[in-house]
């Protein structure tokens, strides 16, 4: 089992830190509610942020709560098609998500089960979004590289938050 913890750091600073490295993901949302339910509504925007990578996120099952199925179809750029993941634990008011992954993503491949656990924080004047996966690898195989391009899209993914947020001052007003 492999586990791998971090945060995101967005201070008013314009830098983000994962795991002590720094990047220039920066965070001018603040204590933003905006933010909050952006980072909540992430199913929703992920394809209209990040289209280079993501075609469709579609809910398979359930209402967006607890034990709903949804599935995340990627562009050629990613190494696989889709990832199928259950949502085990979603708390609106804490900013927490848990996630399992069902299919895809490497599962059976180089994993034998994947989840991941979110938490958005405020900090200062910014936030810090919290994340931990744990990976069961499947003996002899390597996952360092995908680990640090999961790193590094969950940056992207909060430079494109924090993009389409300044661009759409109405948005989760």
């Amino acid at each position: 089992m492999i586990s791998t913890r971090g945060e995101v750091d967005l201070p008013n600073t314009s830098h983000a830190t994962i795991s002590g490295e720094k990047s220039d993901a920066g965070d001018n949302l603040g204590e933003d509610l905006r933010a909050k339910a952006a980072f909540l509504d992430w199913h929703n925007l992920g394809s209209k942020l990040l289209p280079e990578v993501i075609t469709s996120v579609a809910l398979l099952s359930g209402d967006g709560s607890p034990g709903s199925i949804r599935q995340v179809n990627f562009t050629p750029v990613v190494p696989f098609e889709y990832v199928k993941e259950r949502l085990d634990h979603i708390d609106h008011e804490k900013l927490e998500v848990k996630i399992t992954l069902l299919e895809g993503g490497g599962l059976g491949k180089k994993i034998e089960s994947a989840s991941s656990y979110f938490k958005l924080e405020s900090k200062g004047s910014g936030s810090v979004v919290k994340f931990e996966g744990t990976h069961k690898v499947i003996p002899g195989a390597d996952i360092s590289e995908e680990l640090e391009k999961a790193k590094e899209s969950l940056i992207a993914t909060i430079k494109a938050t924090e993009g389409y947020l300044l661009a759409n001052p109405n948005a989760y007003a």
